[in-house]
């Protein structure tokens, strides 16, 4: 996410038209859902306190499925995250939407989705990105500058945000913890990254997502040494489906 994000010659990308993600779901049905939450897992706040108010993103690493309802449900504040589009296409496209997510094309610049998490951003709620991009081992191996973009382009601080225990070690892409599993979801201290007009350069991106992508890390060790959790490790194999 670099300078083909720029639209119609301004400084940021064009949010003329476009409308913030919908909040009223996402707000009414949170105490609901995490009350659910908590009665199906052991689940754990973290430096909540250190969540700021105003424009916020939230920079999270991915480890299982669960993680983005997580995000957007149980953190201190409603989040607006970045969902992989196919995620819409399964049914769930209306609720996704009407619960104010943000649908992202994963393989390729998604203009339409930045402007919409500007816009939210300007509005003062928080956006939710995880910079890897997809689930996995959740050790940042590969994070992409998603996150660090938004936090340049709109001076909002980032906040890292680590995931513990939700994906069983060697458990499959889709898989979700057993009932009763403990999770912790560890809040940072905020980045605050320089508000950077156009040009940005590509340096200016890549030296951002490291801060960010090293923020994180900091976090997860952090919640790894205050929890006694670790991460899961790889993916386990996809388990394949029986035939009728």
């Amino acid at each position: 996410m670099t300078d083909a994000l720029r639209i119609d010659g301004g400084e940021l990308p064009s949010t003329a038209g476009v409308r913030a993600p919908r909040t009223r779901l996402l707000t009414a049905g949170r105490p609901f859902a995490q009350a659910l939450l908590r009665r199906w897992y052991d689940l754990e706040l973290h430096g909540a306190e250190k969540v700021p108010t105003g424009p916020v993103v939230m920079a999270a690493n991915h480890v299982g499925w669960i993680d983005g309802p997580l995000l957007a449900i149980c953190s201190p504040r409603p989040v607006h995250a970045l969902t992989k589009q196919e995620m819409f296409s399964h049914g769930m496209g209306g609720f996704l939407l009407a619960s104010g997510q943000i649908p992202l094309d994963r393989f390729r610049v998604d203009v339409q989705a930045i402007r919409i998490a500007v816009r939210a951003l300007q509005e003062g709620h928080a956006v939710g990105v995880f910079p890897e991009g997809t689930r996995g081992a959740g050790d940042m191996t590969s994070p992409r500058a998603g996150a660090a973009y938004l936090g340049l382009v709109t001076g909002a601080p980032v906040v890292p945000v680590s995931f513990l225990g939700t994906r069983m070690p060697g458990g499959s892409d889709g898989s979700i913890p057993p009932r009763a599993s403990r999770i912790a979801m560890t809040f940072g201290e905020p980045v605050r990254l320089e508000s950077r007009p156009w040009p940005r350069t590509q340096h200016q991106v890549d030296e951002a997502a490291q801060i960010v992508t090293a923020a994180i890390l900091k976090t997860i060790r952090e919640a790894e040494q205050n929890t006694g959790m670790t991460l899961p490790g790889p993916l386990g194999p996809k388990r394949e489906k029986k035939r009728t």
